[in-house]
């Protein structure tokens, strides 16, 4: 496979984001991040991550999370397929 083809599939990609929360999301709000992974760690942190499709699309996720009310704790870009960064959902 050439530089170009394997440039051109991770520029195809959607980027990846880690989205931490301080405290527990309910599961009730699981629908409003349609598409993400939720996870509840033992830390009492909540993790969103998942492909964000735009910059656009990641500051609309960040607008429901300032709606929720919960402290944001980080917002960062992950590699799509690390390891620990996907988890099942957990809500």
């Amino acid at each position: 496979m050439s530089d170009k083809q394997i440039s051109d599939e991770m520029h195809d990609q959607h980027p990846c984001y880690e989205i931490r929360l301080k405290g527990h999301l309910d599961d009730r709000w699981a629908d409003w991040f349609e598409g993400l992974n939720i996870t509840l760690e033992d830390n009492g942190d909540t993790l969103v991550t998942g492909q964000v499709v735009d910059q656009a699309a990641l500051h609309g996720l960040l607008k429901k999370v300032r709606d929720l009310g919960m402290p944001l704790v980080s917002v960062s870009p992950v590699e799509p397929g690390q390891a620990g960064n996907f988890r099942d959902q957990a809500v």
